[in-house]
């Protein structure tokens, strides 16, 4: 189904969108909760690491605040992998920024209501993180996010612009004992870096490379869930 959207996507300027979002919505069985797509983050002009960590990071960035958005059972927060596969169908590849406008066209896509875009920018260890939330029914940015520190608490970071973020798209907070649970997890940066670039590799159909990469990430932090998930996917796609 979402493949006859695209080609209507790509063939009609996004003009069918309204329509594919309908019956996207159709095939989710009527999920009433507010839906969040979140895009890969860009670069905004980083220094001090190896190029390969800061693309990858683009994908882990996006990946980790996925993750504690969808702590939030009052949402519906799309899958990674669902927006990657709309990004590379449409041509949207690493070197093309995606504005507002039609960032919230492929939120219409997924049946979302809500679009995180963002922006990163390393300078040699001072870490900052930007998201914007962007309406889809409107392609307005509702609210812009913003929290920085040094990137040995990268991790902290994207914890607080997703809590954030939350709130920004009038999500009830999450209960007391999971709220301080997910608080109290603290993923050092090695480990989410390691986890980044299994997701950079991942995409790019290098599956042995994004196994490595996800054996280290565990290895660093062997209770990071989302590297153990991430690696099941990957030895048993």
């Amino acid at each position: 189904m979402r493949s006859r959207c695209v080609v209507a996507l790509l063939s009609l300027g996004f003009v069918a969108l309204p329509a594919c979002g309908r019956l996207a919505a159709q095939a989710r069985g009527q999920d009433t909760r507010p839906g969040v797509a979140v895009m890969p983050f860009d670069n905004g002009g980083s220094y001090g690491q190896d190029r390969e960590n800061f693309d990858a990071l683009q994908k882990g960035i996006a990946g980790m605040l996925i993750s504690e958005l969808a702590a939030n059972p009052a949402a519906r927060v799309v899958e990674r992998e669902e927006i990657q596969k709309l990004i590379e169908e449409q041509n949207l590849g690493p070197s093309g920024r995606v504005d507002a406008q039609t960032a919230a066209k492929i939120g219409k896509l997924v049946g979302a209501r809500y679009v995180v875009l963002g922006t990163f920018i390393d300078f040699y260890g001072d870490f900052r993180v930007d998201a914007r939330l962007v309406s889809v029914e409107t392609s307005e940015i509702v609210k812009v996010e913003k929290d920085q520190a040094q990137r040995d608490h990268l991790f902290q970071i994207i914890q607080n612009v997703a809590g954030r973020l939350m709130k920004d798209a009038n999500l009830p907070p999450l209960p007391k004992q999971a709220s301080d649970q997910r608080m109290s997890r603290q993923i050092p940066t090695e480990a989410l870096t390691y986890y980044s670039r299994a997701l950079l590799y991942q995409d790019r159909g290098q599956k042995d490379k994004a196994v490595e990469m996800y054996q280290k990430a565990l290895a660093v932090f062997p209770d990071y869930s989302e590297a153990q998930t991430g690696l099941q996917r990957v030895k048993t796609s």
